[in-house]
């Protein structure tokens, strides 16, 4: 009974766990239905959303293709009317040359109608030529059988004797007025010329002394001359070493002289000397010293003269080397002028004469007043002071015009403006006007009269002039005993003969001419 109790304990607990795995199962079925329809309406849902999303961007996209295709037609549109505005210039521009090409052809049309009647004309005036040569042709051969009969000359003779007649006929005639001309401009310029030379004397007004070539130095007493000597002579010996100047002492009362090829030396000299005098104390060391402080104060001196130069011919933007050589000029003398003075003068007058023919003023005043600045060195090196001059303004940046005005103003080289000519006749003018230059007029003329004696004592000369103020010497030959190639012989001989003979500054230009004249009288 237990057992079968038990028995029916198991099965009533199997039907109940059979019920109730049935009743899961259900549960668990009916679940699953519900998220099986869950999830059909979900991918329902989905499936409508992504329908209606791609139907909008396929809305979209299309739209977007629409926009682009419109902005690219308007493109299209634009650059076809410019194509078209184009085509229709390059048409426009065709038809214009076209009807250009039709005008021109059309002239050359007509041209070349006139050129038809213009040759047609000359066609017959060449054949009225061509008979009238042929009557001229028998006309001369009559005329020159008649000569032949006449003369008893061949043809040929008779052709070359009209020739040479006409020949020198012409040349006769060309010569006269060649010589015509000449003679008139000659007087023109020289009439000019005249005129601009005097106005630029007249209007030059300079006074000034003549400096000495040596200098004299006043002394208190004839005692100071001991001092100055010093024991067995040692001042003066360290006087003269240091400053390359001849220090004087003679029977002068209270005098001593200083000599010395340069002027600027000479000049810092005589300054340390009256500065030893004045201080009293004389020996070789103050000596060195004085002279070394006054070169010092000569350089700065030298600046000065020369910046105020240049401010009183209104000469400006002048490199300070060539400022200190104007400086120096002031101690240098030629022919007893004052060579700062005479380049000063030469610059006025330059300035004038360049107004009167209204060329630059500035620019011929600034070739005046450098024309001689290779005098302040020119016993530094070889060579004339123009060359010398002229070398100096080149590597100071002067004008390739300033440079060639100095080189030429003693016509060593040849002119190369109208400056250089007015340079030539300032330096003249200033030199030789009365009263400029200290050497005696007895003396003056009795060189000018060595010189033309000098080369008129050679054989073949006819005349001679001495011009520039004694620097140049102009000679006439003979041109029937004298050739081209005898005149250079001439030219040396005469010139190495004045080298010998003479005493004379500077350098004289010998130049010989050799020319033929040939004159007819009309009876």
């Amino acid at each position: 009974m237990q057992y079968i109790n038990i028995l029916i304990g198991l099965v009533v607990g199997i039907v109940i766990t059979i019920v109730i795995t049935i009743i899961i199962k259900q549960i668990k079925k009916a679940t699953v239905n519900k998220n099986i329809i869950n999830a059909n309406d979900l991918s329902k849902k989905i499936i409508n959303d992504a329908e209606q999303e791609a139907e909008n961007l396929k809305k979209s996209v299309i739209l977007e293709a629409k926009e682009e295709w419109y902005k690219e037609q308007k493109g299209y549109e634009k650059e076809i009317n410019s194509r078209k505005k184009e085509i229709y210039k390059l048409e426009n521009d065709y038809n214009q040359r076209v009807s250009k090409l039709d005008r021109r052809t059309e002239n050359l049309d007509n041209k070349e109608e006139n050129l038809q009647g213009f040759e047609k004309e000359l066609k017959e005036k060449e054949n009225i030529i061509k008979h009238k040569n042929t009557e001229l042709d028998n006309v001369i051969e009559k005329q020159n059988s008649k000569l032949t009969e006449i003369a008893k000359l061949s043809k040929e003779e008779a052709i070359q004797i009209l020739k040479n007649n006409l020949k020198n006929k012409a040349r006769n005639r060309a010569a006269k007025e060649i010589r015509h001309i000449a003679d008139q401009t000659k007087k023109e310029a020289d009439k000019i010329a005249s005129g601009i030379i005097s106005t630029a004397i007249q209007r030059l007004a300079v006074d000034f002394v003549s400096e000495s070539t040596v200098s004299v130095v006043s002394l208190p007493d004839d005692e100071m001359k001991g001092r100055i000597i010093g024991r067995e002579g040692r001042n003066i010996r360290a006087f003269e070493k240091k400053s390359g100047i001849d220090l004087i002492i003679d029977d002068t009362p209270e005098a001593v002289v200083l000599s010395g090829f340069d002027p600027v030396r000479r000049e810092i000299a005589r300054m340390a000397l009256e500065k030893l005098i004045k201080d009293g104390r004389i020996h070789p060391g103050r000596i060195e010293q004085i002279l070394d402080k006054t070169a010092k104060e000569m350089d700065s001196n030298l600046i000065k003269l020369g910046e105020k130069a240049c401010l009183e011919t209104n000469v400006h933007n002048i490199s300070q080397n060539i400022v200190k050589l104007i400086g120096r000029l002031n101690y240098r003398t030629s022919y007893g002028q004052n060579v700062l003075k005479h380049s000063m003068e030469a610059a006025w007058a330059c300035g004038i004469m360049a107004a009167e023919l209204n060329l630059d003023q500035d620019l011929a005043r600034r070739a005046g007043f450098l024309h001689d600045i290779g005098k302040a060195i020119d016993h530094e090196f070889d060579g004339s002071h123009a060359k010398i001059g002229a070398n100096v303004a080149r590597k100071n940046g002067e004008s390739k015009i300033i440079v060639n005005c100095i080189a030429a103003h003693h016509e060593e080289v040849e002119y190369n403006s109208a400056y250089a000519v007015l340079t030539q006749v300032a330096d003249a003018v200033s030199g030789a006007r009365p009263g400029a230059r200290r050497e005696m007029l007895e003396t003056y003329m009795k060189r000018l009269e060595k010189m033309e004696g000098i080369a008129n004592s050679i054989e073949g000369v006819n005349k001679s002039y001495a011009i520039q103020a004694g620097r140049e010497l102009r000679i006439i030959v003979d041109p029937n005993t004298v050739d081209d190639g005898k005149t250079a012989y001439i030219a040396s001989d005469i010139a190495g003969k004045i080298e010998n003979e003479m005493q004379y500054p500077g350098q004289i230009k010998v130049m010989v001419i050799r020319e033929t004249r040939q004159s007819s009288v009309a009876k």
